[in-house]
């Protein structure tokens, strides 16, 4: 037997996540929609979308959460791979290849059907992952204090990298680039504006490198290659989180505890940093969102932590355990087949149980009940996707 048995809590949280994804808000942002004088439709409208710049969501958090849960199980699987034998370049070998693969998968699933050329562009979550994983594996192998030294130099080094960028200056033609003068923050805040920020200046050099049917010119949504460098603070605390505390010999109560604590840390680091030194922005992964959102998901982590490993609830958490298990599973099944899955339910079941006030939550919902069932039966049958 392992001396370092899986932990449930972490499938749980995992499974929470993706369930959260594959819910496309269960439809919640529709019905805001529907309801624009509602004071609480509104509010849980701005919850389950993503915030067009500044600011936080629980939408939002999805991600950070996901790429968390990567960090945190590195140190775990090169424990793991150590007891089977492999060598470091074994090991290195195999982060190479899983990196190589994320990022195709990543630009398989921004490729639309029936597009003439590959969509080389790179703000896809597995994306992300790869192109930061070589980097995660190396400095999680060197140890802790190395991954904690990465994330101050990374995150020091993004604000640079964005502070000294030059505004645009009198005349500057906004609309060449995809942006408008209004899209330019006030003040200091100004070098991580959407658009007009040197990660988006970095994309139109190197996106129109690769063959492309238009000249690359920018992400609508701002998103951009080089978050993958401060996503990596991510990763990070995760793969310190994996090895110095969920490792470590601590209690389950004191491991929950530290999880909460670090939460509380982190929130209060990433709004001050919001506040005197970098805006809070998701879209390209700021120094203070990174810090930010990273508290919230130890906040998480910390109750599904409490509600497994110290109070024991396996029960309750088992449908989140089932999706967590093949959480890479229900993420492409999710891209590739939720309008098949919803078509297909709306012939089956007939169009007019969709067609009331509610018809954006059944939709939403039926879809996601076809891939839990689906992650359910691979789950009876032991069968986990994985790279």
């Amino acid at each position: 037997m392992s001396p370092h048995p899986r932990l449930i809590s972490l499938d749980a949280f995992r499974g929470f996540i993706m369930l959260l994804m594959a819910s496309s808000g269960f439809g919640l942002a529709q019905m805001a929609k529907a309801y624009p004088d509602s004071w609480a439709w509104q509010q849980i409208g701005y919850q389950v979308s993503h915030v067009e710049w500044v600011g936080c969501a629980l939408w939002d958090l999805i991600q950070p959460a996901f790429m968390f849960m990567v960090g945190v199980a590195v140190p775990l699987s090169l424990l793991r791979r150590k007891q089977d034998g492999q060598g470091f370049w074994g090991r290195f070998a195999h982060a190479v290849l899983r990196a190589i693969i994320l990022v195709l998968l990543g630009v398989l699933l921004s490729t639309k059907v029936g597009d003439p050329l590959t969509n080389w562009i790179f703000p896809n979550v597995l994306a992300q992952i790869g192109l930061g994983y070589v980097f995660l594996f190396v400095l999680a192998s060197l140890g802790w204090e190395y991954c904690a030294a990465a994330v101050v130099i990374i995150l020091v080094g993004d604000w640079y990298w964005f502070f000294q960028h030059p505004l645009p200056g009198a005349g500057f033609d906004f609309a060449a680039i995809g942006a408008k003068p209004e899209d330019l923050l006030d003040g200091r805040f100004a070098q991580w504006s959407k658009h007009l920020n040197v990660a988006a200046d970095f994309d139109r050099w190197l996106l129109n490198l690769f063959p492309r049917t238009e000249p690359f010119i920018t992400n609508s949504g701002g998103y951009t290659t080089m978050n993958f460098v401060p996503a990596l603070v991510t990763m990070l605390l995760g793969a310190i989180t994996g090895e110095k505390l969920l490792r470590s010999a601590k209690s389950h109560r004191q491991k929950a505890a530290a999880l909460l604590i670090a939460g509380i840390v982190c929130l209060l680091i990433g709004t001050i940093l919001d506040i005197v030194a970098v805006p809070m922005v998701k879209r390209i992964w700021t120094p203070s969102w990174a810090v930010f959102s990273s508290g919230w998901v130890f906040l998480m982590l910390s109750f599904f932590y409490w509600l497994v490993e110290v109070a024991g609830q396996r029960k309750i958490v088992f449908p989140l355990v089932v999706v967590g298990m093949n959480s890479l599973f229900i993420y492409i099944m999710h891209s590739l087949a939720a309008g098949w899955i919803r078509d297909a339910v709306k012939t089956h079941a007939g169009a007019d149980i969709f067609s009331g006030s509610w018809g954006p939550v059944l939709e939403r919902c039926s879809v996601l009940a076809v891939l839990w069932l689906l992650c359910f039966w691979l789950y009876r049958q032991r069968a986990f996707l994985r790279v």
